[in-house]
This record gives C-alpha cells, sequence and structure tokens, in this order.
C-alpha cells in the first residue's frame, strides 16, 4: 500500500503499463533480443533496437512495424564505448532518452583453458559485459538527472555455476552478475533500477552459431530443466520491467538448483564435473 494524503492507494506492479515507453534493446537483431523486441512492441512500447547486423535488425523492425508496432534502427558495435556513446547521443536527440534497457547482447564459444587462446577471452568479456557496462554508462547520467529509468540485464544461469569446458564463457557470466549487483547497489539512493534475468538454455541459434557447445551442458541440467524458447524469456523481460525486480531466474528449475548450491555449492560442482565436458 502506498500512503498518499490520508488515502491508501492499492498499488499492483503487474498493471504497469509499457505503452509509448522508450526500450533499447541490444542484441536485438535475433533470438532473446528479437523476441523481446516484438513482445514489447505490440503492447505499445517504442523499441530501439540495437546490433551489429543492420539487415536483421531492419528485418525485426519490418515485423514490428507491419504489425503497427514502433521500432527504431541503430546498427553499433556494443564492444567499442566511442561508437556506443555516439549512437546514444543520437537515440536521444532522434526518439528520445530510454525509459528501460535491456542489455541483451552476448557471444562467445565454449572453451577450455586448454583450447582458448588470448583473444577468446577479450572477445567473450567484451559481449556481453563491456557492451552492457558501455550501454549502461551511455545513458545513466542523463537517466539519474531525469530521475527515472531501469536497467535489465540478461545473463546466463551458468553465473551461479562452474561448468567445465567454458571458461571465458563463464567467466564473463560472472562478470555480468557482478556488474547487475553492483549497479542495483550504486543506484540504491536513486529513483533507477536494476534488474538481471538469468536463464537457462534458451532454443536459439547462439548453439548453432557455436558448434560443440551445447554437448558441454552438464548432463544433469539438460535432464532435468527443459529447454526455453525466447518467448518465455521475453515474458519474463515484461514481468521484469513491470515488477522491478532484482534478479529474476528461469526456469523454475533453476531457481531450486540456484537456491540449493547456495546450501551445498561443492555437491553441484561435483555432478558438473561427473555430467559435463572433460578435457582430453
Amino acid at each position: 500500500m502506498i500512503a498518499k494524503s490520508n488515502l491508501y492507494i492499492c498499488y499492483n506492479p503487474l498493471s504497469v503499463s509499457v505503452k509509448n515507453k522508450i526500450i533499447l534493446i541490444t542484441g536485438a537483431s535475433s533470438g532473446i533480443g528479437a523476441a523481446s523486441a516484438k513482445l514489447l512492441a505490440s503492447k505499445g512500447a517504442i523499441v530501439v533496437l540495437q546490433a551489429r547486423g543492420e539487415a536483421n535488425l531492419n528485418k525485426v523492425a519490418t515485423v514490428i512495424q507491419e504489425k503497427g508496432g514502433l521500432a527504431h534502427v541503430y546498427p553499433v558495435d556494443l564492444t567499442k564505448y566511442v561508437e556506443v556513446n555516439a549512437v546514444a547521443e543520437r537515440v536521444i536527440s532522434e526518439v528520445g532518452l530510454p525509459d528501460v534497457i535491456i542489455n541483451g547482447a552476448g557471444a562467445g564459444h565454449w572453451l577450455s583453458i586448454f583450447e582458448s587462446q588470448s583473444q577468446d577471452f577479450e572477445e567473450q568479456m567484451a559481449a556481453p559485459y563491456y557492451a552492457a557496462a558501455y550501454t549502461t554508462k551511455a545513458f545513466i547520467d542523463q537517466m539519474k538527472e531525469r530521475d527515472s529509468g531501469h536497467i535489465i540485464n540478461i545473463n546466463s544461469i551458468a553465473c551461479y555455476f562452474n561448468i567445465p569446458g567454458a571458461i571465458g564463457y563463464v567467466a564473463a557470466r560472472h562478470a555480468m552478475r557482478g556488474f547487475s549487483s553492483s549497479l542495483y547497489t550504486d543506484l540504491h539512493h536513486t529513483n533507477l533500477h536494476a534488474s538481471m534475468i538469468a536463464a537457462g538454455k534458451v532454443d536459439t541459434a547462439y548453439f548453432e552459431n557455436n558448434p560443440g557447445s551445447a554437448e558441454r551442458i552438464p548432463k544433469i541440467s539438460t535432464t532435468l530443466v527443459h529447454t526455453m524458447s525466447v518467448d518465455e524469456v521475453a515474458r519474463a523481460v515484461l514481468r521484469t520491467i513491470k515488477t522491478r525486480k532484482k534478479v529474476v531466474v528461469i526456469p523454475f528449475m533453476m531457481r531450486v538448483f540456484v537456491t540449493m548450491n547456495r546450501f551445498v555449492p561443492g555437491f553441484f560442482d561435483m555432478l558438473s564435473r561427473w555430467t559435463g565436458y572433460r578435457a582430453n
């Protein structure tokens, strides 16, 4: 209940509308980013689509526009701050300051320490972590001045576990978790909000583009947890915008695993080693 004067107003966060809200989505050319853009636009949001591939961004925008939605395309290499900052200035000037930023850009082939080269570590940290940090920094000062804004970081459930054969990927996902948690703390005395969505395996082109990675997911996970669709994650994004929850773990069985891991982390490490990748 929220007190205002002598009246008490019942507040239901799920009734919050995204209509006419400017929502910037990175990694919007495919997968979770594209699905989130389509869903949010169908609810009346003005979506700003960012990724490197202009052709694919335009395809997503066309689908949205054909259904009466509003979408703006801004191709950018999210791993380069100079480009991110320059495009941010254009977005603010041409569309407006985003109400919500969804950091969904990510990449990275699953490789062990024996297989990894120096550039693999750099590329995997660049997206998602640098891309999320650069994008957030490009807008956060003006959001603070406006006194409103919401940053949502899309992460992998790998941020909670140790997975063999994916050292660079897992390290980058742990970095994203740390970034989200620290951002939440930095925004504590403001009216800005930060959230993280940690998702299990999602049916996207990611594993097709990174052959051999799917086979490294520990069997304990693939046996007990269903593979989500991009639409499931998009719906979680919409709920998070409305609830402003700090951390969202999906699907349900992953929430169970994360909770159990807090109490018996050694057990999950053992299962991961036994049922996951083994370096030759």
